[in-house]
């Protein structure tokens, strides 16, 4: 009989394939005190464990190919600077010198300490960083405790075809995967925003998260359909089901080979709109796919990577010098940077600040509220953006904007550095345009406030979309709750719309509804003409733009602004399009 278990699909596709079910060893993590004479072997037995992690991530790392995209590659580059990072490697060397603690107790006590950090970050996609620290831990402890590879970490070719079930898997076992033929997976926990769910959709692998208990009713060889784009996994399909899903794998690979080539069409609709269609980009390696892909720009630069992995912040020239570079790799396309999206709540190394612990971080003090209590920290960024935008085409956003006062003070503070780098004789662009992230219900019903003073908005859908229905997105326990087609969400949206246009300034999309082509018709329809999305779907949303009529449109999306919930807006949309 067909069984159906339903999680969240992260990256799309369909695959079919007998299951490999990886079981994981439970680490049980020794806990004893070692005599003086012990520290220095101690010592040592935890060095080397981390160096023999090093030589398997890297070995890792060769199994990339040539071609495929650097970006691929940042992610095992990432858990190596982790192995270097003193936060993660020498906390546990003085745990074992002043309270003698075995190396495999002391990394646990390290690893407990980081993750707390983590959990308390209200932003979902630095929040899910603790999971690339359990992985980095992970490793080291199995090698402490001298427990066998895992099969798919070692070369087997009897894995070609098969889709892999797991608890979580890490960045490394993805790249394995793919080396070996394994054609999809699924997980039981993670989150949307993980390094293994964004790896997934760079490499195209079929991948679904947050399939509780996946295991308990599945066993190995099973045969099994994973549709990536639904959620769904369907345990012993019969033979309707497997000749439906066949039939659209088929419709898939020709669909995606008609989209390669759009790279070089202008996003342009049927009646001849032209869209404005950029990239998100997480890390400088990033920048390769935005060409690949055909970007007229980046639409959101997130510099919080400069901050992680490091005791100090970055200084102004260490700024200075990353966006230099990655202009050079625009070659005049728009970089839009946006400044640092921390909190105080959020212990990450370089920007690490001391206080209170908060109860509820996600309404604490980040973002822009931090950077103005902190001017040490936001400083030095402003004027390493200015610097650069001597060089290129260079825009400032602001994120988690709330009210007028604070957007007055950023302004200030530019204007204040301004005046500092005219004095010093350093050019910049004098008229960089300045703009803010709309992702708090307050600042897009205030939208025309913040328009007057602005150069450009850009909607920041995973934020507002949470608190505007007031539910954490990555917590398994209410994220299906989470509903962009929410009526609310699409009031907040045209709002924001119609305030850019009564001030005659840009409004941009950069959050994931922007890269779901199954809202691209909606958003055209509400009045969105510059969309920023990862650059894995920017072609997805291309092609539906191309085969838009806006004046079709414009009525439908009317209508989707009357709906009374989610599911009729839905039903409308599937009606109408």
């Amino acid at each position: 009989m067909t069984v159906a278990l339903h999680g969240m699909g992260v990256s799309r596709g369909i695959a079919i394939g007998p299951v490999h079910i990886v079981e994981r060893d439970r680490i049980d993590i020794p806990e004893y005190y070692i005599k003086d004479g012990q520290v220095e072997a101690e010592s040592q037995r935890l060095n080397e464990a981390v160096t023999q992690a090093k030589q398997q991530l890297r070995a890792i790392r060769e199994h990339i190919p040539a071609t495929i995209s650097s970006d691929i590659a940042a992610f095992i580059d990432t858990h190596l600077l982790m192995l270097e990072d003193s936060a993660l490697t020498h906390e546990p060397l003085r745990l074992i010198q002043a309270a003698r603690h075995n190396a495999e107790w002391a990394l646990k006590l390290q690893r407990d300490a980081l993750v707390s950090v983590f959990e308390e970050m209200d932003d979902a996609y630095l929040r899910t960083r603790k999971d690339d620290v359990d992985h980095v831990v992970n490793r080291i402890h199995r090698i402490l405790l001298k427990q066998k590879p895992l099969r798919h970490e070692e070369p087997d070719s009897r894995l070609s075809g098969y889709i892999v079930i797991a608890d979580d898997l890490a960045p490394a076992d993805t790249v394995l995967m793919q080396h070996h033929g394994i054609v999809a997976f699924a997980t039981e926990y993670g989150g949307p925003t993980s390094h293994t769910a964004i790896l997934a959709r760079s490499l195209a692998i079929p991948a679904i998260i947050s399939l509780h208990e996946a295991r308990r009713f599945l066993r190995q060889d099973d045969l099994v359909i994973i549709d990536g784009n639904t959620g769904v996994i369907l345990v012993d399909p019969d033979k309707l089901s497997l000749r439906y899903y066949r039939q659209q794998q088929e419709e898939d690979k020709k669909y995606y080979s008609s989209l390669v080539q759009l790279k070089g069409a202008p996003a342009k609709t049927l009646d001849g709109v032209l869209i404005e269609l950029q990239a998100n980009i997480e890390l400088p390696q990033d920048f390769e796919i935005v060409r690949q892909v055909g970007a007229s720009g980046v639409g959101l630069y997130r510099t919080e990577f400069l901050y992680m992995n490091r005791e100090s912040p970055p200084g102004e020239d260490e700024h200075y010098e990353t966006y230099l570079a990655v202009l050079e790799k625009m070659q005049g396309l728009p970089l839009t940077i946006r400044t640092l999206d921390l909190g105080a709540d959020k212990q990450v190394d370089g920007g690490r600040q001391t206080g209170p612990v908060q109860s509820n971080p996600a309404l604490g003090l980040r973002a822009v509220r931090l950077c103005l209590k902190e001017p040490a920290l936001f400083r030095p960024q402003l004027r390493a953006i200015l610097r650069a935008s001597a060089h290129g085409d260079v825009r400032l956003m602001i994120p988690m904007l709330s009210n007028i006062q604070e957007t007055r003070q950023v302004l200030e503070i530019i204007e204040e550095i301004k005046e500092e780098l005219t004095k010093q004789q350093v050019k910049f662009d004098e008229n960089i345009p300045v703009g803010a992230m709309v992702e708090v219900p307050a600042a897009a019903i205030c939208a025309d406030i913040f328009a007057a003073q602005l150069d450009f908005l850009s909607i920041g859908t995973n934020d507002l979309i949470q608190y505007t229905v007031a539910i954490d997105r990555v917590n398994d326990e209410v994220n299906y709750l989470y509903d962009p087609l929410h009526p609310a969400v699409l009031r907040l949206i045209q709002t924001t719309l119609a305030a850019g246009i009564r001030a005659k300034i840009p409004v941009a999309m950069c959050g994931e509804m922007a890269g779901d082509n199954k809202h691209t018709k909606l958003l055209l329809g509400l009045g969105l003409r510059e969309f920023s999305v990862h650059p894995a779907y920017l072609l997805e949303v291309k092609k539906t733009i191309i085969e838009s009529d806006l004046a079709r449109l414009v009525p439908i999306a009317e209508a989707a602004l009357q709906a009374k919930s989610g599911a009729e807006v839905e039903e409308l949309l599937a009606q109408s399009l």
